[in-house]
């Protein structure tokens, strides 16, 4: 039984482990051959037949990091009678509404939207419907309120979009810009640009997938219009809008051109909560939707909710139980078969991990460092694990919230009040 047991564990890593080396090799192609097209877009495209856009920015208590945004919105290299940046207060307790009413006395095109305590603390669906509805954009932009997206971006986002009457969104690269501040923003780094080009870009290349993230992406109005807007009960209303996107028949487009800078959490305590939300959220999705795929429209999506599934299920099953197997052994002999050899194909599966992540970040030239193979060595042992705890509580705690029927509860990440390096 053990080996059994064991077999069907170390079947689940190395499937994954491979399919991700693949999903690599697509994520360097897309590297590759992504920007090709920009030249011709370009003079495709005129002034006059760029979409107007309204970028959505939800605000709840974002006094440290909402003037930095809105001065890096300011410098947006977009025609401004074609854009409005909507800002949406939702009843914060600090200065972040004062913050937003003195840039709107500067610029018309910044539109404060104050949440009544009625209306308000519904989380960020909640308050990107209260955007949404005051918005006027044929496409609407999202960005988080510590990002400060590059003067190109919103341009990009629109090119592609204008260019791929297919893509029902685009989607940008994100960076880290407190990258350098400890371990674990180095950690989260590396995760960050793993995420995108080898999820992101690789399924992109592969199988024209993508998934819309919380920030640095385009949508169309219609799309959003027909889908009557975010799903409230969402914790990751990114991951659950991808996946009604692509049932209406479109695709998300992975388009790095667009590049932003945000802020990731400094404290394990931040990044705990943080990430629970956010395995929680995605939990959600392959719940609500997996079993509903037979009245699914494009039943090519089940694929990505599969990979959502072996990601946030599956996976961490299969490291959970050979990782018991094997300690277990070495207290009780257990008869495995397979000692010597399972041994080989941990080393392998680290080696093919490393290879993996050093990929990812060679694609960047910044990040192929001394200081980042050594962090990429130490975080297989210790982030790479704590994932595995943090999978498990969090399916907890939405196990427990759907047997005793609880109030989802939205979970802001806390920001911290300096520059990028």
């Amino acid at each position: 039984m053990a080996n059994t047991l064991f077999i069907i564990a170390l079947s689940i890593i190395w499937m994954m482990l491979l399919y991700h080396m693949f999903l690599m090799q697509g994520g360097y192609l897309h590297y590759l051959r992504y920007a090709k097209p920009i030249v011709q877009w370009n003079e495709k495209l005129e002034t006059h037949l760029l979409p107007t856009v309204s970028i959505l920015i939800p605000a709840h208590n974002e006094e440290v990091v909402m003037e930095r945004t809105i001065k890096a919105m300011v410098k947006l290299n977009y025609p401004k009678d074609k854009l409005e940046i909507i800002i949406v207060n939702d009843n914060s307790s600090d200065g972040t509404g004062e913050i937003i009413e003195y840039y709107h006395s500067l610029y018309s095109y910044i539109i404060p939207v104050h949440v009544e305590p009625s209306e308000a603390g519904k989380g960020k669906s909640g308050a990107l419907n209260q955007g949404f509805k005051v918005s006027t954009g044929e496409m609407i932009a999202v960005y988080d309120a510590d990002n400060t997206p590059e003067s190109m971006a919103i341009y990009y986002l629109a090119l592609a979009m204008v260019n791929d009457p297919k893509a029902g969104a685009i989607v940008g690269k994100f960076r880290v810009n407190n990258a350098g501040k400890n371990l674990l923003t180095r950690f989260i780094n590396i995760e960050t640009l793993c995420f995108q080009w080898m999820a992101q870009a690789g399924r992109w290349f592969w199988f024209h997938i993508a998934t819309i993230p919380g920030t640095n992406f385009a949508i169309r109005r219609s799309i959003l219009e027909e889908l009557e807007g975010w799903d409230v009960k969402a914790l990751a209303e990114d991951t659950e809008l991808t996946i009604r996107v692509y049932n209406l028949g479109y695709y998300i487009r992975f388009f790095p051109a667009a590049t932003t800078w945000e802020q990731e959490p400094e404290h394990w305590k931040v990044w705990w909560k943080q990430r629970t939300r956010w395995a929680r959220g995605n939990q959600y999705v392959v719940i609500k939707f997996l079993f509903r795929f037979l009245n699914l429209d494009r039943k090519s999506i089940v694929f990505d909710l599969i990979y959502f599934f072996f990601t946030y299920f599956l996976f961490f099953f299969g490291v959970i139980l050979s990782g018991s197997i094997f300690a277990i052994n070495l207290f009780v002999d257990l008869e495995l078969e397979l000692g010597f050899i399972s041994m080989i194909l941990w080393i392998l599966a680290y080696l093919l991990y490393i290879t993996e992540v050093m990929i990812a970040l060679s694609i960047e030239k910044d990040q192929m460092s001394k200081r980042n193979f050594i962090t990429v060595l130490f975080m297989y042992f210790t982030y790479s694990q704590l994932w595995i705890a943090l999978v498990v509580y969090a399916l907890y705690l939405e196990t427990k919230r759907v047997l005793f029927k609880e109030e989802m509860k939205w979970y802001k990440t806390e920001r911290f009040d300096h520059k990028r390096p």
